[in-house]
């Protein structure tokens, strides 16, 4: 990773704003979303218009969040094997061409159900291959100290968009007509076209082997992700909150509507409190979780959505649902924050777009078969029903994925470069068998056993298959571990990867043996 010149800056939550172009990223990604939101509420309002079906309308923002599920993960593998700017450039262009089109297609009176779901779609197809390169460069625009604070900064950006856009977009609606909120929209893409053509990132350094396949970098993440236990343990906690916390947006265009009686004036109001909620909770977000611990604010979001939920399906009133906005604005951003961190402090930065990207698409499948399956609950019972019903879910997924605890998880990640290069130049393509020998204290045996099960897992994250631990039956002091590696390309990436935190495993396994491991390697048929 580049190094970033250190420049003063505010203590605390304020200090990625020291770097100026974290700083105009932040800023143009705010306008950016505001426009995004003013998108999207005039989307949900349209659509009540043109077909008012509690089950239509939240397909709405099913549309919107499962094109991340169907493309999240080849855009994480394209975004850790591309130059990540250039494909941020190229999406946004298309997203600005998308949005115009909406736009003109509103104003000409021409927008129908199924062409604005199809349009959400793009839409959110073009979010899809954003998202996982937007979050990847984070760690390159601020320094290593201030990372947490930078996405904390991130999702309070997204809220400060959330505050505004949704009040904006409805005061529009309602005083000039619908095409507003699509038009600015449109306008708002072209900021963040300019952001990224201005960003001129340090040049990363020459790859000393050639880059992943895309579909060889597709599995190479979903591998990484399936043995890596800190982000298994996220990818749970994710699950399920956003399972049921979906709920709350999916229904809120109907709150506003059916059960309040009002207008989009109203809806853009309710958003607007979400936003307000996740701004003044970001700020006491750091604060939080210095006291609380991510397990413990996790746990403190996900009851905060209950009672938002709750209070939307039996209080009834305009200022109790504005209430309820801030709360569950709140409490987002505390869920989402913590989670977020979580992920990226359990990744390295050569899988980290497509280990975010795995992320997003359990987030973004459980938003949108909980938005599907809540719209069906408020068709068949109804939206008061579908709001108790998540309610009731969410509070009871808190000891259901208590045991996958947050804390604790952050490893260095730094590329620890230590492995000796091997000898042997066979083609790259060459499957590749590995055999250590390790020569064990008898009475060490059960510590180093225990130890290898960890590395067992260090190893299979990075490619390795039917991995072996034997003992010699002529020397029971002598261990063996062998395992396979589909190529000698993918072997030599193995070496290039190995992080500090692995490489202080193996110191760890090292200091247990009597004389240095014995390494092999067997190049041919696996």
């Amino acid at each position: 990773m580049t190094a970033i010149p250190h420049t003063p800056a505010p203590s605390g939550a304020w200090r990625p704003f020291a770097q100026t172009a974290f700083t105009v990223l932040w800023v143009a990604t705010v306008v950016s979303n505001i426009g995004t939101w003013m998108n999207d509420v005039g989307a949900g309002w349209l659509m009540t218009n043109l077909a008012p079906s509690p089950q239509v309308v939240a397909m709405v923002q099913a549309a919107t969040t499962l094109p991340v599920f169907l493309f999240a993960i080849l855009a994480g593998a394209v975004a850790d094997i591309v130059d990540r700017r250039r494909l941020l450039l190229v999406v946004n262009v298309f997203l600005s061409v998308v949005a115009f089109a909406v736009a003109a297609v509103v104003q000409a009176g021409a927008m129908t159900p199924v062409l604005l779901l199809i349009f959400t779609f793009l839409l959110g197809s073009g979010a899809a291959f954003i998202a996982p390169a937007w979050q990847a460069i984070v760690p390159k625009l601020v320094p290593r100290e201030d990372l947490t604070a930078a996405v904390a900064l991130n999702s309070m950006g997204i809220n400060i968009s959330r505050a505004i856009g949704p009040a904006v977009a409805g005061m529009l609606i309602a005083a000039f007509g619908l095409v507003w909120p699509f038009a600015l929209n449109a306008l708002s893409t072209l900021v963040v076209i300019a952001a990224l053509i201005w960003w001129k990132p340090a040049a990363e350094p020459a790859r000393a082997l050639p880059a992943e396949h895309v579909i060889g970098g597709m599995i190479a993440g979903l591998r990484y992700a399936a043995h890596t236990k800190p982000l298994r343990l996220v990818l749970v906690r994710a699950a399920g909150f956003f399972l049921f916390a979906s709920a709350f947006w999916a229904m809120l265009p109907l709150v506003a509507r059916n059960v309040l009686g009002g207008g989009a004036g109203l809806y853009g109001a309710l958003l607007a409190a979400v936003g307000v909620g996740a701004v003044a909770g970001a700020v006491q977000l750091p604060r939080l979780r210095a006291k609380l611990g991510p397990d413990r604010t996790v746990i403190a979001g996900t009851v905060g959505t209950a009672v938002a939920l709750v209070t939307l399906a039996v209080v009834p009133g305009h200022l109790p649902a504005l209430l309820a906005g801030l709360v569950a604005g709140a409490s987002w951003i505390a869920v989402l924050s913590s989670l977020n961190v979580a992920a990226q402090a359990a990744l390295p930065d050569w899988v980290r777009a497509r280990g975010l990207a795995i992320y997003l698409t359990v987030f973004s499948g459980a938003m949108s078969v909980g938005s599907l399956g809540w719209g069906t609950v408020a068709t068949h019972a109804s939206i008061t029903t579908a709001l108790l019903v998540a309610a009731a879910g969410v509070l009871l997924a808190i000891p259901a994925t208590l045991w996958a605890r947050l804390s604790g998880l952050r490893k260095d990640h730094t590329p620890a470069h230590s492995w000796p290069q091997p000898d042997a130049t066979p083609a790259n393509d060459a499957p590749t068998t590995i055999w250590i020998a390790y020569d064990v204290p008898v009475d060490h045996h059960a510590h180093f056993v225990t130890l290898m099960q960890e590395q067992k897992a260090s190893r299979r994250a990075h490619g390795a298959y039917g991995w072996v631990l034997r003992q010699d039956t002529a020397t029971p002091t002598r261990l063996y571990e062998s395992w396979h590696e589909a190529s000698w390309l993918s072997h030599l990436r193995h070496h290039d990867r190995v992080s500090v935190s692995e490489q202080a495993l193996q110191d760890r396994i090292r200091a247990l043996l009597t004389a240095a491991p014995q390494i092999h390697h067997t190049i041919g048929k696996a």
